[in-house]
């Protein structure tokens, strides 16, 4: 029924509008472009759960007609658009577009992307064939895409690397980024346990080596164990260097994530090994997310080697 309403407005002989401190007010509009395979689709849900009015591929020359109906209307004051590369050469209006667009209400650009080696794989695992062509290889297409869409790039607002995000993980950082009051820690960290015998997870942005704390491996009772079991981490606890590790890194973390959100990072792997993966770091990374958790940050554990 909405959208029915705005295309007959599309439809309408525009009038001229006034557009007092009154009418903007409160309306707010997100345009959402990026890569194709990043997670416009899924980021785009969010917006809506939200309570934004979302519209996905409107023809760009559009646009500035539906921040005149989002200032006008009482019923779609926080809109949320998708233009990408679907919209071929007309896509490059879109610069010029936003300047007048902004004079009309308050808009945020979210420029979307990922690594190709994401964005390959999601091609490979939904057998989609990319917006610029089935008949290229994927990693052409996508090559051709970031070259199209780099002046768009050069003016988001906000850009995302989904690189990291799954669906769920996507939506929540989309989520925390614009409701209504944001804590200003807009920023999933992910605390990674694993054993150096394994390697080092090559997405790690921090790495801090626990190996010098007392290894529970050389406590028979405790060697099945994990690090998650309590017995386990009270006995790492016991010893005066991890609780002050603990200490100093949780503190140094929380002072440098400020940071890292200023800079635009999203998303962040901070890894914790020992030897094995199974003792040490799985307790270290539960007491720093813990912390991080308390400090009002988002995150996630992954043992990456535990359980054995």
């Amino acid at each position: 029924m909405q959208l029915r309403r705005i295309r007959e407005g599309f439809r309408k002989k525009p009038q001229k509008a006034v557009h007092s401190r009154d009418a903007r007010a409160g309306a707010e509009l997100v345009i959402m472009t990026g890569m194709s395979g990043s997670g416009k689709a899924s980021a785009l849900k969010a917006f809506e759960d939200l309570g934004f009015y979302c519209v996905d591929n409107l023809p760009v020359e559009l646009i500035p007609r539906f921040a005149e109906l989002a200032v006008q209307s009482a019923e779609i004051r926080r809109t949320a658009l998708v233009v990408d590369v679907r919209e071929g050469s007309k896509l490059d209006q879109l610069p010029g577009i936003l300047k007048s667009v902004k004079r009309l209400i308050p808009t945020k650009v979210v420029y979307l992307e990922a690594s190709d080696a994401s964005l390959l794989r999601r091609f490979s695992e939904t057998r989609r064939p990319h917006p610029l062509g089935a008949d290229a290889p994927v990693r052409a297409a996508l090559q051709e895409e970031r070259r199209h869409l780099k002046p768009i790039r050069a003016i988001a607002d906000l850009v995302i690397d989904t690189s990291k995000f799954n669906v769920h993980e996507l939506r929540a950082h989309v989520t925390e980024q614009f409701k209504q009051q944001a804590t200003g820690k807009n920023i999933l960290v992910s605390c990674v346990s694993f054993g150096f015998r394994h390697g080092v997870p090559e997405d790690a942005d921090l790495v801090f080596d626990v190996r010098f704390l007392p290894n529970p491996h050389f406590v028979p009772e405790f060697r099945p164990l994990s690090g998650r079991d309590a017995r386990v981490a009270k006995y790492i606890r016991s010893f005066p260097q991890s609780r002050e590790f603990i200490k100093r890194i949780s503190e140094l973390l929380v002072y440098l994530l400020p940071h890292y959100i200023s800079e635009g990072k999203s998303y962040l792997t901070i890894s914790f090994g020992c030897t094995g993966g199974q003792h040490r770091s799985v307790m270290i990374a539960e007491d720093v997310s813990k912390a991080l958790r308390k400090a009002g940050y988002r995150v996630k554990v992954v043992h990456r080697d535990s359980p054995k």
